[in-house]
């Protein structure tokens, strides 16, 4: 019972699914995170298997937080997807293609990598735990050589009113560099820029923001032009930019370190990025 006696953070681990059974896993995961407790409306076949579940599942690497206590089939408690370049260009698409434009990240001669569908149980929630989530991601940096990581992150609800201190947060102080800058597609395009920067409570909307977004920013993001309303989901999604030569965090260097993995990106591009301020 010793076990049971020690932290949270403590007793979990993270890695890559082993086989099609903790791909399930995941997806039951993800459907009590995004249906049962988010309400996001799920088809007539996911209610009925209760499985969040697209066709990029086939062909993106899961990435997931274990707590081995638990029984088998009840032992994954976070899950993140990720997708590489190469394997985006055999499938035909990114999942962020239907809500932004990402063609400036795909020019920058860095290696990229998309991430999303991140979810993690209540209980679990914990900064210790997210900090060992993006170990897990850091080991997956190194290894692939990424210069580049973006994806789709979530504020909760559809209703921008609500929501509009964070977003204007957002623009405000976090707007990725023009060379990076995302646009949100015209049909679903947002304006962030709601309310006057100097109205915001900085602190406050900081503590109210997403742990994983708070997670992203604390790692170096900045996030494209525009939001999109996702009602599936209901969500609101802005597209979230990691350039891994901006993130100072231990992992990347721990991790770099013990697999000899440089994170590779062209001879140029660094150089732009630090030159270049959000306008």
């Amino acid at each position: 019972m010793e076990i049971l006696e020690k932290p949270i953070e403590d007793i979990i681990t993270v890695r890559l699914v082993k086989n099609k059974e903790e791909v399930e896993a995941s997806q039951r995961l993800r459907y009590k995170v995004f249906y049962e407790e988010q309400h996001a409306v799920p088809s007539a076949e996911m209610a009925a298997k209760k499985m969040d579940f697209d066709e990029y599942d086939d062909v993106m690497d899961h990435l997931v937080v274990v707590d081995e206590r638990l029984p088998m089939g009840q032992h994954i408690v976070g899950s993140y997807r990720v997708m590489r370049r190469e394997v985006a260009d055999k499938f035909g698409k990114f999942y962020s293609d239907s809500e932004f434009d990402i063609q400036p990240l795909l020019t920058t001669g860095a290696e990229v990598l998309e991430l999303g569908r991140s979810c993690v149980l209540e209980p679990y929630r914990t900064r210790s735990v997210l900090q060992k989530l993006w170990g897990g991601i850091a080991h997956y940096v190194a290894e692939h050589k990424i210069g580049l990581m973006f994806g789709c992150a979530c504020l909760e609800g559809n209703d921008i009113s609500k929501i509009a201190d964070q977003l204007s947060y957002l623009y405000h102080y976090h707007l990725a560099p023009p060379a990076l800058r995302v646009r949100a597609v015209e049909s679903r395009y947002v304006d962030m820029n709601i309310v006057p920067k100097e109205e915001l409570n900085v602190k406050q909307i900081f503590q109210n923001l997403p742990p994983i977004i708070k997670g992203y920013l604390r790692l170096g993001a900045s996030v494209g032009d525009g939001a999109i309303i996702d009602y599936q989901f209901n969500s609101t999604d802005v597209c979230i930019i990691v350039p891994t030569h901006l993130i100072t965090d231990k992992y990347f260097k721990h991790y770099q370190r013990i697999t000899n993995n440089a994170i590779t990106i062209d001879d140029n591009f660094a150089d732009r990025m630090r030159s270049t301020k959000s306008a």
